[in-house]
């Protein structure tokens, strides 16, 4: 059948869904796209939410319901939505990290696949965290996943490999899919990294983590966005895509670059032993701090995505000129 021409579908707004758009990622995401002009729609739990950029529905990330109505001819579909994994990791937060990813990708994609008109593209939020810890080369999208005793990191990667088996399980043919492995972003929310560890170097708490040989990988939130933006935009790049600098650093280095861009000269290093303690009273995990993640954005450079930000002292220092 012939595709009849409608004029006003050329006067019509793209229009994303963010799911579990509510947090620091997700308000960066919805200022980016609505200042491209489209049309954003947050789906959060959170009714009292206000975004003077996005429309909020209420949406609780397990069951259909009125949201669903969102996704029908919507242009892309981005899931953030996830318990926060900066907790202990006790039986009742291992669940609700593991359900939260796992019930919301799955209900995402029932409802695409009863959709008439399909989003042309469905990212889903994933973790670099996946790849095998390693102080060796740098693992690509090719690179090997598993888990590792010293890194401390059995459950996170279970979460992860469940979390995109949810996504690419979905049935959505028309709908093209991308697991997300993102990893760390720096940018300027209030209990995001960079404020934190720019805390810890101006009281002096600002030097290596642990053996500080552990790889640090990065992305600044400019560039997430207009990675977001460019993998929207490429209707050549599906699967995994690793988001990230392409640029990681072992944690030493990046600390001194921290006590360098806040003035610092010293910071007293932590001892392994001193990070688990911290750790118990930060209500967190080691792995978070003692992980390798050492990732480079295969994906993205094949096709030709420019980093603003490649390095991290670029990054930290146009940061600390806006904070």
């Amino acid at each position: 059948m012939d595709t009849v021409f409608e004029p006003w579908a050329l006067f019509m707004k793209q229009r994303l869904i963010l799911a579990g758009g509510s947090g620091f990622l997700g308000q960066a995401l919805a200022g980016h796209f609505a200042a491209l002009g489209w049309d954003v729609v947050v789906l959060t739990r959170k009714t009292s939410a206000v975004n003077t950029v996005a429309r909020h529905v209420v949406w609780d990330g397990k069951t259909q319901a009125g949201w669903t109505r969102e996704i029908e001819g919507a242009s892309a579909v981005l899931n953030l939505t996830g318990r926060t994994v900066d907790c202990r990791y006790t039986a009742a937060n291992r669940r609700l990290i593991m359900d939260s990813r796992v019930d919301s990708t799955r209900v995402l994609g029932e409802a695409i696949a009863r959709c008439a008109s399909k989003p042309r593209v469905w990212l889903n939020a994933s973790t670099a965290t996946i790849y095998l810890h390693t102080l060796g080369p740098a693992w690509d999208e090719s690179g090997e996943i598993g888990s590792t005793p010293e890194a401390q990191d059995e459950f996170s990667v279970e979460v992860a490999k469940a979390w995109e088996e949810a996504l690419f399980r979905a049935s959505v043919p028309g709908t093209r899919t991308l697991a997300l492995r993102t990893t760390m972003v720096l940018g300027l929310g209030r209990n995001s990294v960079f404020p934190v560890l720019c805390r810890l170097a101006r009281f002096g708490l600002g030097g290596r983590m642990g053996s500080g040989k552990q790889f640090v990988s990065w992305i600044h939130l400019t560039d997430f966005c207009c990675a977001i933006e460019f993998l929207i935009s490429r209707d050549d790049l599906s699967g995994v895509v690793n988001l990230t600098a392409p640029n990681p650093v072992p944690n030493h280095t990046m600390m001194r670059m921290f006590r360098e861009v806040c003035g610092v000269p010293f910071g007293l290093p932590a001892a392994e032993w001193m990070l688990e303690v911290g750790a118990f009273f930060m209500r967190t995990e080691m792995e978070l701090i003692i992980k390798s993640r050492r990732v480079i954005p295969g994906k993205l450079m094949a096709a030709g995505f420019k980093f603003q930000f490649p390095e991290m002292m670029a990054a930290l220092r146009d940061l600390s000129a806006r904070l």
